[in-house]
């Protein structure tokens, strides 16, 4: 339902601003969401028992083969919590790691919302071809967080049931 109407270049021209000030905004504003937001469970982040602790995410969509090309966006903005490898091991570590996950997902679903305002002063197929960007750029990161925080949560739980008893024999899977 296009409603304006813009020469074919300023077209582009605009869409690629649009999508620049979308993205960083959302990012931006996720980043000055504090740490207490992302303690609160909502619906959204906790793992659903059909994704089988993030396993599912692996087993249908071979997350390990693509995981290494999908860049961090904390060295584009040169603000956030890296999350590309594990550095540490450390409870305190691991909790704000698990945090980040969150603020990861939340972003990139954010980031799909703007694609349905390019209907605008987008021709129908350039509106979808805009929807269809914002869901292949963000889906594979949200699937990513959604694969990781359960592996992390799982050795956080153990390295606190360990350190609650630290004579546990550590469980083998």
């Amino acid at each position: 339902m296009q409603l304006i109407e813009f020469p074919m270049i300023w077209t582009i021209i605009i869409d690629s601003i649009a999508w620049a000030i979308f993205q960083l905004s959302i990012s931006y504003f996720t980043l000055s969401l504090s740490e207490n937001y992302f303690q609160k469970q909502t619906f959204i982040y906790p793992a659903r028992k059909w994704e089988n602790e993030g396993q599912f995410w692996q087993t249908h969509f071979s997350i390990k083969k693509w995981a290494k090309i999908i860049p961090d966006g904390t060295r584009i903005l040169k603000k956030g919590f890296y999350k590309k490898n594990l550095q540490q091991k450390e409870a305190n570590y691991l909790e704000t790691f698990i945090l980040e996950t969150k603020r990861a997902e939340l972003t990139h679903w954010l980031s799909i919302l703007p694609s349905f305002l390019f209907f605008l002063w987008n021709p129908v197929w350039v509106g979808w071809i805009m929807v269809i960007y914002a869901l292949v750029f963000n889906i594979p990161i949200i699937l990513l967080q959604r694969y990781n925080r359960p592996r992390l949560e799982r050795v956080l739980k153990r390295k606190n049931a360990r350190q609650k008893n630290p004579l546990m024999l550590l469980k083998v899977e």
